[in-house]
């Protein structure tokens, strides 16, 4: 039964699979990005910086951005504090954070879920929950082994020494309070992340 309900799982994901054309807005959320045209995000995780695009003419850049304590990472689970890499997109944007202004990313994805299922990560429950809500159009489940709240925000209460000189994130994508407010003002609900 439980490779029955993972079989339907994928069959369903695959079968139609998500196009630019389908995208809507339900809920405040839009699923991966699938090509970069417009406004476009690349998070440098090596170089600490973030790049806004428009289509493929950088039009800004944040130097000396803080990552989670436990680095970049492909993979991810909660706790770890490390920054998962892949292509996400913006999928809610808080004006009220703790840390000033918050960006959420539609973290998990399918591929993070499907690689940490693969791996004995997470259940087939988790996984299916997050595949289910990526049909849906939905934010994917914040609470599975994977770890959720993530995305790119202002220092808040943070030590801004300490945010020059160190990761100290729990896994999120950190700039300056303005920083965060002029980025914040390029970007929307739907707009691509690229974490790499």
């Amino acid at each position: 039964m439980k490779h029955f309900r993972l079989l339907i799982a994928l069959t369903l994901f695959w079968i139609a699979p998500l196009s630019s054309a389908d995208y809507t807005q339900p809920a405040n959320y839009m699923p991966p990005a699938m090509a970069y045209n417009g406004t476009w995000l690349l998070v440098d995780t090596q170089a600490r910086k973030i790049q806004v695009f428009e289509n493929d003419i950088p039009v800004m850049q944040i130097s000396s951005i803080a990552l989670g304590r436990g680095g970049p990472s492909e993979d991810r689970l909660r706790g770890d504090r490390r920054t998962p890499l892949g292509d996400f997109r913006i999928a809610w944007i808080n004006h009220d954070s703790k840390f000033h202004i918050f960006l959420g990313l539609d973290y998990p994805t399918y591929q993070h879920a499907r690689r940490a299922y693969n791996a004995g990560d997470i259940s087939l429950d988790e996984f299916l929950s997050v595949a289910e809500a990526i049909r849906a159009r939905r934010v994917p489940p914040q609470t599975t082994g994977l770890g959720g709240h993530i995305g790119l925000h202002g220092l808040g209460p943070a030590d801004p020494d300490i945010h020059r000189i160190a990761d100290w994130t729990q896994g999120c994508i950190a700039m300056t309070d303005e920083e965060i407010e002029k980025l914040s003002r390029l970007v929307q609900v739907g707009t691509p992340v690229v974490v790499r």
